[in-house]
């Protein structure tokens, strides 16, 4: 069956391939002039985003005819896919798009695969900086190829922090928001935004990160992958409440496992 463990090192192998030609058109498209559209009020998607997408999915559909699909773009264009438990691939084939646009090297392609709803393989490649993430559920996670894991860190005031301000630009949400950082910013060392959910998850796993949370992100193309690569790393995925993560809901938090229970009080007198 397509979804037994040996079969996850193939798989593995497959995705690295695909993002390394992906990766491929994202550096050449970043050096160039960009054609960009508005899917909102500051979310945007060029014509990179589209190419990426559709050069992952013929790839992996190449391999995998009878596996399901997940993109970001396919997503917006012709609307949502239910998950469910056969083995799916989500990709976001440029995880952020405005870094891209404005020439800010954080920019990845993610692709993840789903088997029972569970990230079981991860795949996150920056092209501009040349760095590989990877993970197999059960096997560890690797950037370039040598093993990774998360922080050692045990006090909030010690931590570095990483969010993101969202796409939503109504007075509620950014006041929520700002709030937000704003009781954060006393009791954790600092605060950076990246602007790609998959490149912060990789910093959790990779430990130039401490803690991460995001709250409305765009769907399960953002966090696939990193949740891997996070949890093969050695690090903790859960709702920034405290509960059980829930790829189906667009909230996610992610930390070294010495943290977390500080994490959640903070994140809760936050709100």
């Amino acid at each position: 069956m397509a979804g037994n463990d040996f079969s996850l090192p193939e798989f593995l192998g497959t995705a690295i391939d695909a993002a390394k030609e992906a990766g491929e058109i994202i550096r050449k498209g970043f050096y160039e002039t960009k054609n960009v559209e508005h899917k909102g009020q500051v979310d945007l998607v060029t014509e990179t985003d589209k190419a990426c997408e559709d050069l992952v999915f013929n790839h992996l559909k190449e391999h995998y005819p009878s596996h399901k699909f997940i993109g970001e773009e396919t997503t917006a264009a012709h609307g949502e896919t239910e998950l469910t438990d056969e083995p799916t691939w989500i990709v976001d084939p440029l995880d952020g798009t405005t870094n891209f646009v404005h020439g800010f090297p954080f920019v990845c392609v993610s692709i993840g695969l789903t088997i029972g709803k569970v990230p079981m393989v991860g795949v996150v490649y920056n092209p501009i900086m040349d760095e590989l993430f990877t993970g197999v559920r059960g096997k560890g996670a690797f950037l370039n190829g040598n093993p990774i894991k998360v922080s050692s860190k045990d006090e909030l005031v010690k931590a570095l922090l990483a969010t993101e301000a969202g796409i939503k630009r109504d007075k509620a949400t950014i006041d929520a928001t700002t709030n937000r950082i704003n009781s954060l910013l006393f009791k954790v060392r600092s605060i950076r935004m990246s602007g790609s959910c998959a490149m912060n998850l990789c910093g959790i796993a990779c430990g130039r990160l401490d803690l991460a949370y995001e709250l409305g992100y765009g769907g399960p193309w953002d966090v696939a992958a990193g949740i891997v690569i996070v949890e093969e790393a050695g690090g903790v995925i859960f709702d920034p409440s405290g509960k059980d993560f829930d790829i189906t809901v667009t909230r996610i938090a992610a930390s070294n496992p010495l943290l977390k229970d500080a994490f959640v009080d903070a994140l809760k007198q936050a709100e």
